[in-house]
């Protein structure tokens, strides 16, 4: 029995229990960084609604303020509108985590250059988030926005303790892009059906209409979600992998699944 337990860690776990609890620690660092700077940015309304206002006039200014039309089109439909707020509240969390164990238990060669990009990203976002908090559109009514998902849910979320995942004032960037990107590409790299990895290439996509179409994030976050994933993959690729390449490039075996 022992040798058989012995041998299901040797093949689900290629570097053994310490590397797992190595990586657990990680991203709970990352998730009560995450906390800190959340308390850091607490109260700022004045500060966050303004730099709100400075983006909707930013995209007026270029003619891509097209939020609250994408919202009231698919507020019309509910299907649509219900789906994109089950999305919102599921996929970031729920998709990438699952992703990354798969990452991590099935195709191991590529889990250390991704956990890599999300360091640098959740790194990235933080000094976003501490020196421009910024009110996402469900909380800016006088621009035509609405809260979406709280309409879906009947939970209000500037009613209640704010929590680490739904930062009121974490707009800038959409870390929900920008996690669709560090999941979606590298997923569509390493699985082998054709038809997922279309699925996983348009993952991304999907994710940037479900921000916006909830309320959640303009297109400016949106793109500078998306930046940030591209720096992030940048910074994984030519310093990180480059100082140790045997362990933290991205390598892909032969996909079976």
């Amino acid at each position: 029995m022992l040798r058989t337990i012995r041998n299901i860690d040797r093949r689900l776990l290629p570097h053994g229990w310490l590397d797992v609890v190595r990586q657990l620690l990680l991203f709970a660092g990352a998730y009560y960084a995450y906390e800190l700077v959340r308390g850091l940015v607490d109260g700022k309304v004045a500060v966050a609604t303004w730099n709100a206002t400075k983006i909707i006039n930013f995209e007026h200014s270029l003619h891509i303020f097209a939020e609250p039309s994408v919202q009231a089109w698919a507020s019309g439909k509910s299907w649509i509108i219900d789906g994109a707020g089950w999305m919102y509240l599921n996929s970031h969390y729920v998709v990438s985590v699952g992703a990354l164990v798969f990452i991590y238990l099935l195709r191991n060669e590529a889990f250390y250059f991704v956990r890599n990009m999300f360091m640098c990203a959740m790194g990235l976002a933080l000094v976003g988030y501490a020196l421009y908090p910024t009110a996402p559109p469900r909380l800016m009514p006088e621009w035509g926005f609405t809260d979406s998902v709280a309409t879906l849910t009947h939970v209000h979320v500037e009613n209640q303790p704010v929590s680490a995942l739904l930062n009121l004032y974490a707009a800038v960037p959409s870390m929900h892009v920008c996690f669709a990107l560090m999941i979606g590409w590298p997923m569509a790299r390493l699985v082998k059906p054709k038809a997922l990895k279309v699925v996983w290439f348009l993952y991304p996509f999907l994710i940037t209409f479900v921000v916006v179409a909830t309320g959640n994030h303009y297109f400016t976050d949106a793109i500078l979600g998306a930046a940030t994933a591209g720096i992030s993959a940048l910074a994984a690729n030519q310093l990180l992998a480059r100082a140790r390449p045997q362990a933290w490039s991205f390598r892909r075996a032969e996909a079976t699944a």
